[in-house]
């Protein structure tokens, strides 16, 4: 798998085929979203100087669940457990 620093598995996201998104690590410049406009969860990791969420001290933090309760209506918090097991 391709995490994203907030635990977007970039393997499978349709932006990657649809937009040729190489991922927040890539993007050039890094931490801009494909969608356009910085990425907050990515600027937050990069100030605390860890390689994703699953990393920071205050995880899961309530913006990390509202980003991504905002992507997945449904609530499916795969994201999060993909960050879990990174962070093991």
């Amino acid at each position: 798998m391709d995490i994203s620093v907030c635990g977007i598995d970039c393997s499978v996201c349709k932006f990657k085929t649809e937009n040729k998104c190489g991922g927040c690590r890539t993007v050039a410049p890094i931490g801009m979203c494909v969608w356009g406009g910085r990425c907050e969860l990515y600027d937050c990791a990069s100030s605390k100087n860890i390689p994703h969420c699953g990393k920071c001290e205050v995880f899961p933090c309530e913006k990390l669940i509202t980003a991504h309760k905002n992507e997945n209506p449904d609530g499916n918090g795969i994201e999060i457990e993909n960050l879990k097991a990174l962070g093991d």
